[in-house]
């Protein structure tokens, strides 16, 4: 009596594990008769249990059943034949009339005499997988559409000198140092090469150097293995491994450690990494592209940066002007933000007002065209008309005098030559909230790079994020 109470028990959870599984579940008789059909089933076929029992499977009108149109007498299924069957992915007939991808798998069942009694299947349904696989390739479509060269805005003579260095690049393996002012493109100009060339199917990895102190830059780059710090739980791929067969971009490349240049100039010699706390060397394929706003031979004369690595870097320099260089390409890139906010918002802007246009060709720009992607965004807010007018625009653009102006020095570089006020602890915070805890616009405002505000607030202890 107590085995036959110990064999219901156990046809009841495995009846309740069956209806329970994600994957649609079937059985058919010796006879070909679909004997229990899972609430997965009715999910992925649209038939319920009552519709589909007694019926054979002919009724899911798969897409391929060993290759030949589903039989009527279960006798002549290969199935019968050869015991089971691989997984296989198909196509199954919904009950609405739409075809729903699968994966298909079968198997016989058999007594103690080794006679068929019937017939297990299992689907798993794709549609999930499908859509995720399709959103993913669609985002890749748009990365690669961002990165075209035809989004980098310039009609100038100077910015069709950049893209024809962007063409030449893209051309090449060469290791390419990207210069320019922080808001001139460096990452776009980036992508453009990636997606222009023969890696443009490979992995586009961004790494900002500025922002991850040595230790963590260190692991971030090289990754790590389980054990080697305090909280390494784990073996860790890093950034560059991440890239292989694709393109890794170094960003602010300027601001590495000593200790981490070291390291950069093996790869770049060795094209291998050693993950932090292992000795097994890794061959890793990638293409590097760095990009810094500073003078980084300046920094090799002070002392500051390796000059083997800088030449190492800058195989392929490309030089990106400011805006103020360029002016002749604001009114297009104006136009350009004010087409994309039209489409963020619902709005109708046709364009500048000539006062604001006036501005804006008179304005130095020192965010350059970050900073006007910016003004028009903050323009977008105000403007409830047809045309931006320069009650719109930022502050510091209608007044000039509100921020800073900067004047070009004799090695190139740029510096401020008035500020708001006085940078102090104070001041900072101040600006940060002002900023909404932005430091690349906060820099611009008392002329200092963003990587700059960063070790101020370090100094200072100031909280990297803003506190909730």
């Amino acid at each position: 009596m107590g085995e036959k109470i110990h064999e219901i028990w156990n046809v009841r959870f495995i009846n309740r594990i069956i209806d329970s599984m994600a994957d649609g579940v079937f059985t058919m008789d010796a006879e070909g008769r679909i004997s229990s059909w899972n609430p997965s089933m009715e999910r992925i076929s649209g038939y319920t249990a009552k519709e589909a029992l007694g019926r054979t499977c002919k009724l899911l009108q798969c897409s391929r059943c060993f290759g030949k149109e589903c039989p009527a007498n279960i006798k002549k299924c290969k199935i019968m034949e050869k015991a089971y069957s691989e997984a296989k992915a198909c196509q199954l007939r919904h009950k609405n009339g739409h075809d729903v991808s699968v994966i298909k798998n079968a198997s016989v069942v058999k007594d103690d005499k080794d006679n068929i009694i019937g017939i297990v299947e299992t689907v798993t349904d794709l549609t999930e997988l499908n859509q995720a696989r399709k959103k993913a390739e669609e985002a890749v479509l748009r990365l690669g559409e961002v990165h075209r060269m035809d989004n980098i805005i310039g009609k100038s003579r100077a910015m069709q000198q950049v893209f024809g260095a962007i063409s030449a690049a893209a051309a090449s393996e060469a290791t390419i140092l990207v210069q320019g002012e922080s808001g001139t493109g460096k990452e776009l100009v980036a992508g453009a090469i990636h997606f222009n060339s023969e890696r443009r199917e490979g992995p586009l990895v961004t790494v900002n150097c500025s922002a991850l102190a040595e230790n963590l830059l260190e692991s971030e780059l090289f990754g790590h293995v389980k054990g080697s710090f305090t909280g390494a739980n784990r073996d860790r791929m890093g950034r560059f491994e991440e890239a292989s067969g694709g393109t890794i971009f170094l960003d602010e490349i300027g601001e590495l450690s000593p200790f981490i240049q070291v390291k950069l100039l093996r790869v770049l010699q060795e094209r291998e990494v050693e993950r932090v706390g292992d000795s097994k060397k890794r061959k890793i394929d990638i293409r590097i592209i760095t990009a810094t706003h500073n003078d980084l031979y300046a920094r090799v004369r002070e002392g500051q940066f390796r000059e083997d690595l800088y030449y190492r870097l800058k195989v392929f320099p490309i030089q990106l002007p400011p805006l103020r260089d360029r002016r002749d390409d604001i009114p297009f890139l104006a136009d350009h933000f004010i087409a994309d906010m039209n489409k963020k918002t619902g709005k109708a802007v046709t364009g500048l007002s000539i006062a604001a246009l006036r501005i804006f060709m008179d304005y130095p720009w020192p965010g350059n065209v970050r900073e006007l992607e910016n003004a028009i965004e903050h323009a977008f807010v105000l403007c409830n008309r047809k045309l931006i007018g320069t009650a719109d625009l930022p502050i510091e653009i209608r007044r000039p005098d509100f921020t800073i102006y900067r004047n070009t020095s004799i090695n190139g570089a740029f510096s401020p030559i008035k500020m708001r006020k006085k940078l102090s602890k104070e001041t900072l915070r101040e600006l940060l909230d002002e900023c909404d805890w932005n430091k690349a616009e906060v820099g611009r405002r008392v002329g200092l790079s963003r990587t700059a505000i960063w070790k101020y607030m370090k100094k200072w202890h100031i909280p990297l994020q803003k506190e909730e």
